[in-house]
């Protein structure tokens, strides 16, 4: 290959990437304010009220924000919102179970559990909602809504049932596998069009938030039992749980994606 053609490709897919990793920046500004304010708070002591409580402030402030300012669109916001609540159901069960805590005061708690906490779940679904949108995703061969959402529901119900039960993540991974071994999710860079196999975008997404609560537990936004008295990196196996409700949110958001196309046509 002459070394003019390879330097254009060269070029061109270095391109692509940039475009990439700046629609994938913009979709994640959520997630960004929630860490600048974990770090801001952990550095500066803010007075009246407690560290939780600002944070808080702070996320539903910015929430606000988003939506004002056509970031976030209103349905996206009502996806949000579920994942708020479905994100603080599961921190109230696990901090019960002993699984994490949270060691700071706060007033705005229920059963020791923050409810800024919500707000990190919430993250997610704003990532997936605004990656979708710039990125104008596209599934290819999506299962059945019937298939999809029990099997949602099993990922979740799982996270509950494994402290009395077996655990059966690694049955409901091999099932993801099955169910979505056909499914592609297509995605527009810059003009072009690219695809990817939807169980590898499960699992690189599953990765980067194992990376994002590393920085978080080291900011001090919960503590899991081995990090008490000094704090350790998260273990790798966390990335399974992470993988597993990656699965359920982008589950939720592809089916309510999908319920609405069909409601418009």
């Amino acid at each position: 290959m002459p070394f003019r053609t390879l330097k254009v490709r060269f070029a061109s897919s270095f391109k692509q990437l940039f475009h990439f990793g700046w629609e994938q920046a913009l979709s994640c500004l959520f997630p960004v304010v929630i860490f600048a304010s974990l770090a801001i708070t952990q550095i500066v002591s803010l007075p009246i009220l407690p560290r939780y409580d600002w944070l808080l402030i702070i996320f539903l402030l910015m929430q606000w924000l988003m939506v004002y300012f056509g970031l976030e669109t209103k349905d996206e916001l009502k996806v949000i919102t579920l994942f708020h609540i479905i994100g603080l159901a599961l921190e109230i069960f696990k901090v019960h179970m002993g699984s994490w805590s949270y060691p700071e005061e706060g007033y705005f708690k229920i059963l020791g559990v923050p409810l800024y906490s919500g707000f990190m779940y919430a993250s997610v679904a704003s990532y997936l909602c605004q990656a979708w949108r710039r990125l104008k995703v596209n599934l290819v061969k999506w299962p059945s809504f019937l298939i999809v959402v029990p099997l949602a529901a099993a990922i979740y119900l799982n996270f509950f049932t494994h402290h009395y039960w077996v655990d059966i993540r690694w049955f409901l991974a091999v099932l993801v596998i099955v169910v979505f071994w056909k499914t592609w999710v297509t995605y527009e860079v810059n003009g072009f069009q690219h695809r990817m196999p939807l169980a590898l975008s499960f699992i690189l997404i599953g990765f980067f938030i194992w990376i994002a609560e590393n920085i978080a537990t080291f900011l001090g936004a919960w503590k899991y039992p081995n990090q008490t008295d000094a704090w350790s990196l998260v273990h790798l196996g966390k990335v399974s749980s992470w993988v597993l409700l990656v699965i359920v949110s982008f589950l939720i958001v592809a089916s309510l994606k999908q319920f609405k196309e069909r409601k418009s046509i």
